[in-house]
């Protein structure tokens, strides 16, 4: 990895980090929702699918385990990597439809509707695991309890997805646009 991808990778390794643990509202069920979505999201689009990735998966795992949360750090390294490189796949996939360089906000938030939709997904998964392990009952009963209970979490996860995409869509051409005064090219 060349040296300015992976200085890159280690700022947006701590902005996820930071947006993550210092913005972050207790849910009432299991977890915690912040605004590290939307640096996650920006992540995978500005340095690509595996950088944005590993930055977005990190950063994630590091404010759980930092938080406490530590046996959520595998879960959420991989969830977390799963949506940045879901997100800049899209992204990238729907650049090539566009026949200029300019930013279309689009782009940014059908990117993150598809990785936001795999981190609810990912999280309702592996919420159920955690349950289930938590209460070391891994019988129908114990899944259908695990079940309701990872429910309640969705619409939490479903609010921090959409101020994730909608944060995100703000700031990418904020980006973009110190970027091009330094004249450096970040979008994908």
């Amino acid at each position: 990895m060349e040296t300015k991808k992976l200085v890159q990778t280690a700022m947006f390794t701590a902005l996820v980090l930071l947006a993550t643990f210092v913005f972050k509202i207790q849910t009432p069920v299991i977890g915690y929702i912040h605004l590290g979505d939307a640096f996650v999201l920006l992540a995978g689009i500005i340095l690509g699918p595996v950088s944005g990735g590993l930055a977005a998966g990190l950063g994630s795992a590091l404010s759980d385990f930092v938080g406490g949360y530590m046996i959520w750090c595998p879960g959420t390294f991989v969830i977390k990597f799963l949506t940045a490189f879901t997100a800049a796949k899209i992204y990238q996939g729907i650049n090539r439809f566009y026949s200029n360089n300019r930013y279309h906000l689009s782009q940014t938030v059908i990117a993150g509707i598809a990785g936001e939709t795999l981190m609810v997904l990912g999280y309702f998964l592996y919420n159920i695991l955690i349950v289930m392990f938590g209460n070391g009952n891994f019988s129908a009963d114990g899944f259908s309890e695990a079940v309701v209970v990872s429910v309640a979490e969705i619409p939490f996860n479903v609010i921090q997805g959409t101020a994730g995409i909608a944060i995100a869509s703000v700031l990418l051409p904020i980006f973009n646009k110190i970027a091009n005064r330094l004249g450096v090219r970040i979008t994908v």
